[in-house]
């Protein structure tokens, strides 16, 4: 994977913690800085530090599952992208309060970094592919979209969370199937 197929990742992993974030800034009679970089800075860390465990993990396993792995990453992608866009067309309650305390954001950090997780894991099955680079896009994308998320949530409040959560999860998808096609030989 190139620089901007990690970028694309990142971008897609991070509209979970982007809807959430829209919804924060929303819950606030006034997102300020302060919002913005507590959003950005838990749903960054987490975004970045799954991948790094999925990747260990997904390491240890590789040799076993070397001949299907391309499938394997298609899979995981796959499942996790049409998870955020089921979960973007249910109808229900929104993710966010206003309360930014550590014990409010860490379940928000941890559930909208699961899905990073398996990314981790079908990045250990794709060739050429530095995890670190890997990280550092994801985890900076997804802090600036969370502060951004945080910051104009307010101003444009529930209007675009579905839809970042759909693009998201679309994204993915999309980026599962080109690692499908390209082990097949199709690209």
């Amino acid at each position: 994977m190139g620089f901007w197929e990690l970028l694309l990742l990142g971008i897609g992993l991070s509209m979970d913690a982007f809807a959430v974030s829209v919804c924060k800034g929303l819950a606030m009679q006034r997102a300020d800085g302060k919002t913005a970089l507590v959003c950005g800075a838990w749903f960054g860390f987490f975004q970045a530090l799954m991948p790094v465990i999925g990747f260990f993990l997904g390491r240890i396993f590789a040799d076993a599952i070397e001949a299907v792995d391309h499938w394997v990453a298609f899979g995981l992608l796959s499942f996790v992208g049409l998870n955020m866009i089921k979960e973007a067309l249910e109808e229900g309650e929104s993710k966010a309060d206003s309360d930014l305390s550590p014990k409010a954001m860490l379940p928000l950090a941890v559930a909208t970094s699961i899905d990073a997780l398996a990314v981790g894991v079908s990045l250990a099955m794709t060739a050429e592919v530095s995890i670190w680079t890997a990280v550092l896009l994801i985890g900076v994308t997804t802090f600036l979209l969370s502060a951004a998320g945080a910051a104009v949530g307010g101003i444009f409040g529930r209007k675009y969370e579905k839809k970042a959560e759909i693009f998201g999860g679309v994204t993915l998808i999309l980026l599962g199937l080109k690692i499908l096609l390209e082990n097949m030989g199709v690209l």
